[in-house]
């Protein structure tokens, strides 16, 4: 997954794109980037790192121009390693193209082979950004044929992108002399917003919440399939692009990847997460009794709301049981699993009063390779718990994600191949409840009934796209490196830094 954002304005966007990656900060952690485009020249500074370490003062002022956009990356192809693949991309030809891109592509190795003896591009990477940028710019090229570009060959252009790509997309682009460019995959998979300011800027994001922490008015998600391009002069002209599209938002973002007080696809993420606590209180109840329960305990940080719901439909009291350190940095950099086990105690750290001789009910968000959800029940163990239940607000996750979420392969996920009574005796808990699939789903969509279903592969196997076979599925795998595995450490818990700039 990542962060993106597209500004058109009348006015210099550095400071702009730079607040917003702040409030996308969540999306991505191991890179960010910003372009800007002042007449018919980009400027572009990329580099591993925060967002408030990668950009200084003197890397913002080599920033000029009215219009331009950024990432923030969390890799999951290519070589997490490298600052190589930060974002954005740029190609000279044709016009000058400058593109961020959000989700995964599954077919980027045969897309590279076409590049390469068919379109007579070269990609310098192992990122599938890289590719869909050269397959951008060469439907481009071949619309245009070396006349001037039209909204209408733009569109064109979207239109054999979508038929070459397979895979999760939300893209924005620039076009030297033109402008501004987004589009989204014909199932939407991955989230993007427009939204406008009252100066006449137009901004366009990955969530809502870049966009209202900006002061711009959220207009409308991206329809899957569908292209936005607005013009140098600010007129916007959109298209659907894709045939037979179909809206299957990623149910991932709403369990975890996304902040709660983000709106995607007309459903809020804080008002999804309240209702999967409403269901998993079913769960809980037909597996343990609520009289033997004495606190319900969220994992911080994105459990809170399903854990609020869950104590309060059962009568139990909801309490603060542990404190997260936000300045330890990632595990994933962090050698073997002794040293990881020892970062869960660095990053929480219990408060022995809430734990000491109570029966805790502890709830997550998800559990996924399940290491760290051994060393956190240990941890409430050892703070005096007298028995140590477990909550996932999330299904089992059995299935590797190849649409943009850096999920582990099967042999690495705690759920796959074994019952829950397997997977409590490897976690130690002295219960385990997990959400029902068909239930979250449910929980999810009665917000915006308009959304008819979701891409949960992690969860139930099914990739919706159609074309993934397990096969392709080993092969993605195959092609993750060593470092975007260290990083998928329970998807890593990602927090939310502090959005000051030091």
């Amino acid at each position: 997954m990542c962060g993106i954002v597209g500004v058109v304005s009348t006015t210099p966007v550095n400071q702009l794109i730079y607040d917003a990656l702040l409030l996308l900060q969540h999306r991505g952690q191991d890179a960010a980037g910003i372009v800007t485009q002042q007449e018919r020249k980009f400027f572009m500074h990329k580099a591993k790192g925060m967002v408030k370490d990668v950009f200084r003062t003197r890397n913002m002022r080599a920033l000029p121009g009215n219009v331009g956009l950024g990432q923030v990356r969390y890799p999951t192809a290519g070589n997490a390693a490298s600052e190589e693949e930060a974002q954005p991309f740029y190609v000279n030809a044709p016009f000058g193209v400058v593109m961020v891109h959000n989700g995964n592509l599954t077919n980027a190795k045969q897309l590279r082979e076409e590049l390469a003896s068919t379109d007579h591009r070269h990609t310098n990477t192992e990122s599938d950004s890289e590719v869909l940028l050269n397959v951008l710019a060469h439907e481009i090229g071949r619309v245009t044929s070396g006349a001037p570009l039209t909204p209408d060959e733009v569109f064109k252009a979207v239109r054999a992108v979508h038929k070459r790509i397979k895979g999760s997309y939300a893209v924005i682009a620039l076009i030297a002399g033109y402008g501004l460019l987004a589009f989204r995959d014909p199932f939407g998979i991955r989230p993007l917003c427009m939204g406008k300011g009252a100066d006449g800027t137009y901004m366009l994001a990955s969530e809502s919440v870049a966009l209202e922490g900006t002061l711009h008015q959220f207009e409308r998600d991206i329809a899957p399939g569908e292209a936005v391009f607005i013009a140098n002069d600010g007129t916007v002209h959109t298209e659907q692009c894709a045939e037979n599209s179909q809206l299957y938002p990623c149910v991932f973002e709403y369990v975890y990847l996304a902040r709660p007080d983000s709106t995607i696809d007309g459903i809020s993420v804080y008002q999804a997460r309240l209702n999967m606590g409403e269901t998993l209180a079913k769960r809980v109840i037909s597996t343990v009794p609520p009289a033997e329960i004495d606190a319900i305990i969220p994992i911080p940080e994105s459990s809170r709301p399903s854990a609020m719901q869950l104590a309060q439909l059962l009568g139990i009291p909801y309490r603060e049981g542990f404190v997260k350190n936000r300045y330890v940095g990632r595990t994933f950099i962090m050698p073997g699993q002794g040293a990881r086990k020892k970062s869960v105690r660095q990053k929480l750290n219990a408060i022995g009063s809430e734990f000491k001789g109570r029966n805790v009910l502890l709830v997550d968000d998800s559990i996924v390779r399940g290491t760290t959800s051994k060393e956190i029940v240990q941890m409430a163990r050892d703070a005096g718990a007298n028995k140590v239940y477990l909550a996932s607000a999330a299904p089992p996750v059995r299935y590797p994600n190849v649409y943009g979420i850096d999920m582990p392969t099967k042999s690495e996920l705690v759920a796959h191949g074994r019952t829950v009574e397997e997977i409590r005796q490897v976690i130690g808990c002295d219960a385990l409840i997990y959400q029902d699939v068909d239930a979250m789903k449910q929980a999810v969509g009665k917000i915006n009934p308009a959304v008819r279903g979701f891409e949960a592969s992690c969860f139930d196997g099914v990739y919706v796209t159609g074309d993934i076979s397990e096969a392709e599925v080993n092969a993605l795998n195959e092609g993750r490196n060593a470092g975007a595995q260290e990083e998928s450490e329970d998807t890593s818990r990602l927090s939310l830094p502090n959005a000051q700039e030091q």
